[in-house]
């Protein structure tokens, strides 16, 4: 029995030797890649934690630059955080504020360049910010078929209220009094009822005796 029990065992090492020796190698090759592999995530994942830590830095020193107005400054920090860590998010974060600092000093085309540049390479929340106050800037020079192209590359819905908003401005402004109200009518049904951004379109609407309040009461009358 115990020569039985031993003949076994060796016919299953033998079987083990011969599996080892066709694909010893194959096995010893697929582990040392899965660590390998292992090993490049845990470094990426470390590379990634690093540039943002670095990027929330100058993102820091960009907003210290944009408290005082210098947009000088602001554009020089953004321009370097392009340079070393453009898909970190506090680069787009830092491309918006730049862009607000060099609009509120006047340079409508340094902020143009850095919304572009969010509006290309930033996430869909952040490039849309990007394409509306794009839109606004063009509006603003009075291409307003141009910012009317930046509003329809708005992509997440929950910005449709906004994009209506906008769109209600440059109406108004090219003089299409009917459309602007349309516009800013859908705005405001689309906005929350905390939201405070509700009441300057409420005013808009009002300034153009369409005030949301006096529609509904008189729509109540009516019925």
């Amino acid at each position: 029995m115990a020569q039985q029990l031993d003949l076994q065992e060796q016919e299953q090492v033998d079987a083990l030797k011969a599996f080892w020796a066709r694909y010893g190698n194959l096995i010893m090759w697929t582990v040392t890649l899965l660590l390998a592999a292992f090993a490049g995530w845990n470094f990426w994942q470390k590379q990634e934690r690093d540039k943002a830590l670095q990027a929330s830095t100058m993102y820091g020193e960009l907003k210290t630059a944009a408290d005082a107005g210098d947009d000088k400054r602001a554009g020089q920090i953004f321009g370097d955080m392009k340079a070393k860590y453009a898909k970190a998010t506090y680069t787009q974060l830092g491309g918006l504020l730049a862009a607000k600092t060099q609009a509120d000093k006047g340079d409508a085309t340094d902020a143009m360049a850095s919304l572009q540049w969010v509006a290309d390479a930033g996430n869909d929340e952040n490039s849309a910010i990007a394409h509306l106050r794009l839109a606004g800037l063009l509006a603003d020079a009075r291409k307003y078929d141009d910012a009317l192209k930046q509003l329809a590359l708005v992509k997440p819905a929950s910005f449709a209220a906004l994009v209506s908003d906008r769109r209600g401005d440059i109406e108004m402004a090219q003089g299409q009094k009917d459309a602007a109200v349309k516009a800013w009518k859908v705005a405001y049904d689309g906005l929350p009822e905390t939201a405070q951004y509700r009441i300057l379109v409420e005013a808009k609407l009002t300034a153009q005796g369409a005030a949301p309040a006096a529609s509904s009461a008189a729509s109540g009358a009516a019925q």
